[in-house]
């Protein structure tokens, strides 16, 4: 079988550190052009735009998106009615409803659309399932904190409307806890921290619950120094269990069950080409539906300005 082409919109830093790596690993993929504003790739033809890529590369099979959410919407309409098939970086849209309109466009057009969770690939998370299916979940608590200037410095669409602020880390644990834990879970209560001169919040303190009332408390933070913290720790009837460093280990009661090199990305590639082989799409939108419900029940507090 002939490799899918593909495309990659909006060459940035994901895109060379992790988008790259994993297409040039995967034989299902040859990676024909890009369009960005101002990145190119070496030896790879480049355009200005998705529309006039599009027009001049009509053998482009599939697309990956991987420009900022807020200008995402745009483009996958117009690579969908194209008839390619679309890999949309997390989180998938600025809206639920844009992500639902491309879902039913997809399937109009009989094309595969990927809403790519990356961290629910990381390599403890599997495990961290299967242990929590296996007993009685007692509590959860995730502390999701990082520094907000080593990970995204001077990246201002983060910091507007729709760009998610804290939740854009932070939707990486929602993704891990949505498809770890047996029973859906949803907010009961949520406080988001804003800075004065900023759209999108700094922090978020949030609570859920499940039917059977299991208390979830997650905490995220971008103004954490020194060590970062990405950790799910979860009170069982068989011991504590901790998925530490971003789903990467595995811990029962202080032992170290868990762990194997980083694969996120390169898996997601062979999950977006198993999608398209098989014609059906993958768009959970549970993650993004959290993050909605925070913003729609949660109290904003107002702490001072923050500057890079």
């Amino acid at each position: 079988m002939s490799p899918i082409n593909l495309a990659i919109v909006g060459v940035g830093k994901i895109v060379r550190d992790q988008h790259l790596p994993s297409v040039a690993k995967n034989p299902d993929f040859e990676l024909v052009a890009t369009a960005s504003r101002h990145g190119t790739v070496e030896g790879v033809k480049s355009y200005k735009t998705i529309e006039a890529m599009l027009d001049a590369e009509p053998s482009i099979d599939a697309v990956s998106l991987c420009m900022p959410p807020q200008y995402r919407y745009e483009a996958a309409y117009k690579a969908l009615v194209a008839g390619k098939h679309v890999f949309l970086e997390k989180p998938p849209g600025a809206t639920l409803s844009e992500v639902a309109d491309l879902e039913a466009l997809a399937n109009k057009q009989g094309a595969s659309l990927f809403a790519s969770w990356h961290s629910r690939y990381a390599p403890g998370v599997e495990a961290a399932k299967a242990f929590l299916a296996s007993t009685t979940i007692k509590s959860v608590h995730v502390i999701w904190k990082e520094d907000v200037r080593h990970w995204h410095p001077n990246q201002d669409w983060i910091w507007q409307a729709g760009g998610l602020g804290v939740f854009d880390p932070g939707i990486n644990a929602l993704s891990i806890v949505t498809h770890i834990l047996p029973r859906p879970i949803f907010i009961t209560e949520a406080v988001l921290e804003f800075p004065e001169n900023r759209d999108a919040p700094i922090a978020a303190d949030i609570r859920f619950r499940n039917a059977d009332g299991l208390p979830v408390h997650a905490e995220f933070d971008w103004r954490q120094t020194g060590k970062q913290s990405w950790d799910i720790v979860a009170e069982t009837a068989a011991g504590q269990m901790v998925l530490a460093e971003g789903g990467a280990k595995l811990l029962i009661d202080g032992a170290l069950t868990f762990a194997e090199p980083e694969q996120e990305y390169p898996s997601l590639y062979r999950r977006f080409a198993e999608i398209i082989k098989a014609g059906k799409s993958d768009v959970d939108l549970a993650p993004l539906r959290h993050v909605a419900d925070a913003f729609m029940l949660g109290k904003r507090k107002f702490v001072d300005a923050f500057h890079d």
